[in-house]
């Protein structure tokens, strides 16, 4: 799989936010079949980093209803990476 796909894209929050600054840890929505060691190898040639830990957890889908019908919002997985001490990723730097 493309490393380029396998990260969707940054997750920016208040709670992403929190745990930038408490332990350097960066969240991202990734592909639903990728795996941890390819999140693993995908942030550190994408970002130039060295990545200590990959936690993964996959969100389930919300119902939602339009009118009569009731549908369903697509589950998908996020995954919480966290760099070593003294390395840092641009795109969460303004968090």
């Amino acid at each position: 799989m493309n490393m380029y796909k396998i990260i969707e894209k940054p997750l920016v929050t208040e709670k992403g936010a929190g745990m930038l600054a408490n332990g350097n840890w960066v969240v991202f929505r990734v592909h639903p079949g990728s795996n941890k060691i390819q999140i693993r190898e995908a942030v550190q040639k994408i970002f130039d980093v060295k990545v200590l830990h990959v936690n993964t957890q996959v969100v389930q889908g919300k119902s939602k209803r339009f009118g009569k019908t009731i549908g369903q919002s697509k589950t998908w997985k996020k995954a919480m990476v966290q760099l070593k001490e003294g390395e840092k990723i641009e795109i969460f730097e303004g968090v």
